[in-house]
């Protein structure tokens, strides 16, 4: 277990986002977002269970890196008979409170016995909706080698993981555990917190390559200098996966505006956009299909290549980009 006091992001105690971050507008009160999270509009969750396909998981077989998205922010990656998981939560909630932030209807056709063998585990941030308890407890026994966030050996380890799965990356720690596979960890600006405590572990975005393709995982994160920088650090990627809804002007700087993250895609100049972080959880108050239709329109004004699959269905680089309008239920 590597010490966290060590990283030059941890300061005064916690670990620091690269530029002074707020979690809250100063206008904003704790108060009314308290209410508006026990008042949702009644669009905040579709009204009939959503659209998906149950791929054979186990049968994957691409020479390009193939995508399955699971819903929010849950996804694998699978390449020439590899296969990395990011950020799983197969639980039916994204909350220590199972009564709470339940999954949509339609959204939950996986479980992790649907999983392949799988050689990685990378994990962005401890927040609920992407470090489940139950999920990770679930596969501990099967797993190989962990990427994570420094900081979060320890809460690994206790779930059952073996010490010498868990790998510990700081910002723009560069790591290569084996031909083909590159993991960079690169900055977000976002914050860590499980309960009161926060920030005593990091939040992490990737640049991944894979049998020379390269994707960059985003993660939790508001907009900011870091995808510029990542682009002239490492170059363009093929694939930009980021995050895009659960947004709020309350919290205007650890989340991106749909609009936001067309911005942060061409920083990346990355050649397609994956939006993730919607269509499973309703954490903030906007319509269920607000951030997809919000940034397919500016991905479109952009002039980018948008892609929108549906919950279990393949997208390979290069090569199958899916674009039908499926939340229009």
């Amino acid at each position: 277990m590597r010490s966290v006091i060590d990283s030059p992001n941890f300061k005064s105690g916690a670990f620091r986002n690269l530029s002074e971050t707020s979690l809250m507008a100063e206008d904003a009160s704790y108060r009314e977002m308290f209410w508006d999270f026990f008042n949702k509009p009644p669009d905040s969750s579709p009204a009939e269970p959503l659209p998906s396909i149950k791929t054979n998981l186990q049968s994957l077989n691409s020479s390009d890196p193939l995508i399955i998205w699971f819903g929010h922010s849950s996804y694998l990656i699978h390449c020439n008979g590899l296969n990395i998981l990011v950020d799983p939560v197969f639980d039916r909630s994204a909350s220590p409170l199972p009564f709470l932030l339940k999954a949509f209807p339609g959204t939950n056709i996986y479980e992790t016995t649907d999983l392949p063998q799988f050689h990685y585990l990378i994990i962005t941030h401890n927040h609920y909706d992407h470090l489940n308890k139950s999920t990770i407890k679930a596969m501990a026994p099967s797993l190989k080698k962990v990427i994570a966030p420094l900081g979060l050996f320890r809460q690994l380890k206790k779930w059952g993981i073996d010490k010498a799965a868990i790998t510990e990356l700081d910002w723009w720690e560069d790591h290569k555990p084996e031909d083909h596979v590159r993991i960079i960890a690169t900055p977000a600006r976002h914050f860590s917190g499980r309960g009161i405590k926060r920030g005593g572990s990091l939040w992490n975005s990737y640049w991944l390559s894979l049998f020379g393709k390269s994707i960059y995982i985003g993660g939790d994160s508001g907009y900011d200098s870091h995808f510029k920088t990542i682009r002239e650090r490492y170059g363009a990627t093929d694939l930009s996966i980021l995050e895009c809804g659960q947004y709020n002007t309350a919290w205007p700087h650890i989340h991106m505006m749909p609009e936001e993250v067309v911005q942060a895609h061409l920083d990346l100049g990355a050649k397609a956009l994956l939006p993730v972080h919607w269509g499973k959880f309703a954490l903030a108050y906007h319509g269920w299909k607000e951030p997809v239709n919000r940034v397919t329109e500016a991905a479109n004004k952009a002039g980018i290549l948008i892609t929108t699959p549906i919950i279990g269905e393949p997208l390979i680089i290069d090569n199958i980009y899916p674009s039908a309008r499926w939340w229009e239920i």
